[in-house]
């Protein structure tokens, strides 16, 4: 395990109760975050992505994607084989943010005690102490998860659903913001253990990061050879900035009409013949989250039914499992969802408010702002 930065795992006395046990530190102070105006939400927003993109060459949808559920307090699976920029991404992203960074490395003899943290006899005290695992930070990142046992892999359940972890019955909160970046190999690959329903489904997104064209890699080839452009990466926003950018987020405008679109979609999943496993209900709250959050990058502070089909593939394609049928006939949980979206209607209602009734249809719609109440 390596950490960047203020290491969450130095607890210092200061943080301890009396009893000795660590206390987990908000560095937010437990205030909720105002939002930011619209100006402020664009200039963060792209200077976080030029940042990512400034490493990872050709791949800025999948920057994108990454801020989207950071913004979206979800947690991203990235998915290819070896040698594409997985970690790299992960790293990146991790560093663009001056807050608290660890990472695991995962390993068949991985115990979850040392994700978690463990109680440990203090003989001058007398008083068992926590000591914090890795996940107590900002931003965790998991390099090939799947080579971790199940029960290794468990371990993250809690904390990626309840931001917590609880040791020997006491629960310990773990500071906000917290995203869970994993990276994994193939199943195929040799070594793995493929994660089970109920782990991918606390992953929001899932990315496959593709082989760069051929300009990227020749570009890769010349600014990647003296040294990792990942060494001068620094922050470019602070952790209360991004906790702003997750409020903004939170205050984007969802319409009846598209709430009723995004439930049609998950329904649709769980109907459909080709699908032996469709869309949880918690996937509809996550497709709606990463949706708001996609307006938002995109400068509106309402969603489009467009923002919820830009996202459904990379939020509901790792949650389903096609019927053996299905996937004998050359099916994939992409193609699937693909004909889903193409066959389903978009429901046609008035806005909810005066507000929006004039509101454009048009994707690039200038708004006056994205924090506005509701």
């Amino acid at each position: 395990m390596e950490s960047h930065r203020r290491s969450a795992n130095d607890v210092s006395a200061a943080n301890r109760n009396l009893a000795g046990i660590a206390e987990p530190v908000s560095h937010l102070n437990g205030h909720r975050s105002a939002a930011m105006d619209a100006t402020s939400f664009h200039e963060a927003s792209q200077r976080i992505l030029t940042t990512v993109n400034t490493v990872i060459d050709g791949k800025s949808d999948a920057a994108k994607l990454a801020l989207t559920v950071l913004l979206a307090q979800g947690h991203l699976l990235l998915e290819d084989v070896p040698g594409v920029g997985k970690t790299l991404l992960a790293k990146t992203l991790a560093r663009t943010i001056d807050c608290t960074v660890n990472r695991i490395q995962f390993t068949p003899d991985l115990l979850p005690s040392d994700v978690t943290g463990v109680s440990i006899y203090n003989q001058s005290s007398r008083l068992f102490e926590f000591r914090p695992g890795a996940v107590f930070a900002n931003i965790v990142i998991g390099d090939e998860i799947n080579r971790a046992s199940a029960k290794t892999q468990s371990a993250l359940l809690e904390c990626m659903e309840e931001h917590q972890v609880t040791v020997d019955g006491k629960s310990y909160r773990l500071d906000e913001p917290f995203m869970v970046v994993a990276t994994q190999n193939p199943i195929e690959m040799e070594g793995t253990y493929p994660l089970p329903e109920a782990q991918r489904d606390r992953f929001m997104a899932r990315i496959s990061m593709g082989y760069p064209d051929k300009e990227s890699e020749i570009e890769m080839l010349e600014t990647h050879q003296s040294a990792s452009p990942l060494a001068k990466v620094s922050p470019v926003v602070t952790t209360a900035e991004v906790a702003a950018m997750i409020a903004t987020v939170q205050q984007v405008y969802v319409s009846q009409a598209v709430k009723e679109y995004t439930v049609s979609v998950g329904r649709a999943t769980r109907e459909s013949p080709l699908l032996r496993l469709g869309a949880s209900p918690r996937s509809m709250l996550q497709l709606l989250r990463a949706a708001k959050a996609t307006a938002a990058l995109d400068g509106r502070d309402f969603v489009l039914p467009d923002d919820v089909v830009d996202v459904a593939e990379a939020v509901l394609a790792h949650r389903i499992i096609l019927d053996r049928k299905a996937a004998g006939a050359g099916e994939t949980a992409h193609s699937v969802l693909r004909g889903i979206l193409s066959r389903l209607p978009v429901a046609q209602k008035p806005a909810d408010t005066g507000a929006r009734a004039s509101a454009p249809a048009g994707r690039n719609a200038p708004v006056a702002g994205l924090s506005r109440n509701r």
